[in-house]
């Protein structure tokens, strides 16, 4: 897969759902990959996932690259670069699933590894103009694994069950992270977006009937930025992972939510300079890529999106995972975010 490196400064086109406050929209760098970049690749694609009633889907395991640090807690200040700032979320307009399961942003992103293997990762649908973007962390879209590229066969499945897409597959076209992350593995910048062509579910072996823009059909989170570090956030994911200690609470099945406080974080290797913790009993497994979200609202499913887990730790050592690890989302992620808005897909339906 073919990277690009883009350098945008732009002026700031009103987002439909409005803005609360906007940074400076500065050039800032980012790394592009191809993902599916033709709708006949896309079809492809989705007839990959789909086939056999969802065999790979339910064959795909937790993406398990990166998922432990060595974090503790730090007496360091993270200060943001810059006036705190949001954008809403977007509230759901399709149907409930045949079972009555409400519409929700969260999901899994499917891919193939470098072992040649299905994997997941959490994914979350989050605000944007052409109501296509998804968010993760960096290494579940870039192999970091390999020299050069994307994961492959790139979709995500909102509101994911038993290897069925209720509310359809949406397949990736291109992702979009900071330029530091791809070039050097810089992990204070471990968070991409990927804009997905419009989902579509099975109508018949090997035909696709398309059901609409991602945020249309199950709403989007909204996203937040230079937030203060000590707040708790929400953390919804699908953690699947064994503690240090081998217990398995979690079986990756459904999506899971745990709340706790925020604070600034220092790592071992790979080496962050502003790591930021949240108190999360999640495993690694199946979490990365969980949403870490302000003001979210229990009613709605709608929150802030401000952070990603990259990864979890076990900061007291006493066998159980109790943290979440994401990058700091400051000016620089808005940046990249609003940049990944810009990007249209389209349908893959003939």
């Amino acid at each position: 897969m073919r990277r690009a490196l883009i350098a945008l400064g732009v002026g700031l086109a009103t987002l439909s759902s409005g803005v609360v406050t906007a940074p400076a929209w500065a050039a800032v760098e980012v790394a592009t990959v191809k993902l599916a970049d033709t709708s006949e690749t896309a079809r492809q694609v989705a007839q990959f996932w789909l086939a056999d009633d969802g065999a790979n889907l339910r064959a795909a395991t937790p993406y398990t690259v990166h998922t432990e640090m060595a974090a503790e807690r730090s007496t360091a200040e993270i200060v943001p670069d810059g006036k705190p700032g949001s954008f809403p979320p977007v509230a759901a307009g399709g149907p409930a699933a045949p079972d009555g399961t409400a519409p929700t942003p969260s999901g899994k992103v499917y891919f193939i590894g470098s072992d040649n293997e299905p994997h997941w990762c959490t994914g979350t649908a989050v605000q944007g103009q052409y109501r296509n973007l998804v968010a993760t962390a960096g290494h579940c879209v870039f192999d970091v694994e390999a020299p050069m590229g994307a994961l492959g066969k790139w979709v995500f499945v909102p509101g994911h069950a038993a290897g069925t897409a209720p509310f359809g597959l949406y397949v990736g076209k291109l992702g979009t992270a900071p330029y530091p992350f791809d070039d050097v593995r810089d992990y204070d910048r471990d968070y991409a977006f990927a804009n997905v062509y419009q989902g579509v579910v099975s109508s018949s072996p090997g035909a696709f009937t398309n059901v609409g823009r991602l945020l249309d059909v199950v709403g989007g989170q909204g996203f937040a930025y230079n937030q203060p570090v000590g707040p708790p956030v929400d953390v919804l994911g699908f953690p699947a992972g064994a503690h240090p200690d081998g217990t398995r609470p979690y079986s990756g099945a459904t999506l899971e939510r745990s709340a706790g406080a925020t604070f600034a974080a220092s790592v071992g290797l790979p080496r962050m300079d502003q790591p930021v913790g949240a108190e999360s009993p999640f495993t690694g497994g199946g979490s990365i890529g969980s949403a870490w979200l302000t003001g979210y609202a229990a009613d709605s499913g709608l929150g802030l999106l401000s952070g990603v887990t990259i990864s979890v730790s076990d900061t007291d050592g006493d066998g159980r995972y109790d943290t979440g690890v994401s990058p700091y989302f400051g000016t620089e992620a808005a940046q990249v975010w609003r940049r990944a808005t810009l990007n249209w897909t389209g349908v893959i339906t003939r």
